[in-house]
């Protein structure tokens, strides 16, 4: 697939179907590519939790406003941060945020689907999934990913607003 097929085409899908798991293999190339992902200083401050466990994924809509999806999802990825592996403070958000896109693109790319459930900044919601995982104390959860095959299907959508483009100065055309 090429890469801004997978870019116009990449939808956040919410449904998906719990017969077919996803493959060993996908899931590594998954994890290949949000640690192809750029980072400040090149400090990969990432860190993952697979997460395949039916009752473990189940349990996730219980603890986060927005995780519904998950008692449908066969796989789920944490992306976390080790903030202590950091050279330029404050950019693992950013750097996190490059490696789920990469995840993103990448199920586009394997005829899987997904859809980003953020966890960062909303304390709440990132203590209960830490505690869920067993994440340490010094590790952030930015973001949970739920991953699977699914009959529905993104369909491009343009989004490009010109009205959002500003030429060398703020208000240049």
């Amino acid at each position: 697939m090429q890469i801004l097929e997978a870019i116009f085409n990449r939808r956040s899908i919410r449904r998906f179907s719990v017969v077919k798991k996803v493959e060993k293999d996908k899931v590594e190339t998954l994890l290949k590519a949000a640690m192809s992902a750029p980072s400040a200083g090149n400090q990969q401050p990432w860190v993952f939790v697979v997460i395949d466990d039916e009752s473990t994924l189940r349990e996730i809509p219980s603890i986060h406003p927005y995780g519904a999806m998950f008692s449908q999802a066969p796989l789920g990825i944490a992306v976390c941060a080790d903030p202590s592996k950091e050279k330029h403070k404050g950019y693992w958000p950013q750097d996190c945020a490059a490696a789920v896109q990469n995840i993103l693109l990448a199920t586009q790319a394997l005829g899987l689907e997904a859809v980003w459930c953020g966890l960062y900044p909303n304390e709440k919601p990132e203590a209960a999934v830490k505690e869920l995982l067993k994440i340490p104390a010094e590790i952030r959860a930015m973001a949970l990913i739920a991953i699977g095959y699914s009959d529905a299907k993104g369909h491009p959508a343009d989004r490009f607003d010109a009205d959002k483009v500003h030429k060398n100065r703020w208000g240049g055309k």
